[in-house]
């Protein structure tokens, strides 16, 4: 069933791409990028003189959120590969549900803030919309097959 391939196919590289947002996350992205000092209305010297040790202290905060990131994103390859074929309604209550609360939740926050990356975020939601729809129209044709 092609629109189940497609659902599957892009869920996976949905995971694939939360994957990377956690490997950016836990070893790539500075403590604060210029969005973050321009949200906070603040300059890094102020911050660094108010608060000494949030520069030592937001790479481990963004450490873990890339692992759960990472964690994330394997979890959703793995599902995507696997039950997410199977056409049950589970899975796709899952994945839709689950891709709401990460990857779209933290769209609507960069909106909301305006960041620099907005757009980006954004683009990485189209996957499980993606999914979500195919899902949706292979399993309307299987039931329609069964009417």
């Amino acid at each position: 069933m092609k629109a189940a391939r497609v659902a599957s196919g892009s869920l996976g590289v949905g995971g694939l791409i939360v994957m990377g947002m956690g490997i950016y996350f836990a070893f790539l992205r500075p403590a604060l990028l210029p969005e973050d000092l321009r949200y906070l209305g603040a300059s890094m010297a102020g911050l660094q003189t108010a608060a000494p040790g949030l520069l030592r202290w937001l790479p481990r905060v963004f450490g873990v959120l890339g692992g759960f990131l990472f964690a994330t994103g394997l979890l959703t390859v793995h599902l995507a590969v696997s039950r997410f074929r199977s056409g049950e309604a589970l899975p796709l209550a899952v994945v839709a549900t689950s891709g709401a609360a990460s990857i779209g939740w933290m769209a609507v926050t960069n909106f909301r803030i305006d960041s620099d990356f907005k757009w980006l975020l954004l683009a990485f939601v189209l996957p499980w919309l993606l999914a979500v729809a195919s899902s949706l129209i292979a399993e309307m044709r299987v039931f329609k097959a069964q009417s």
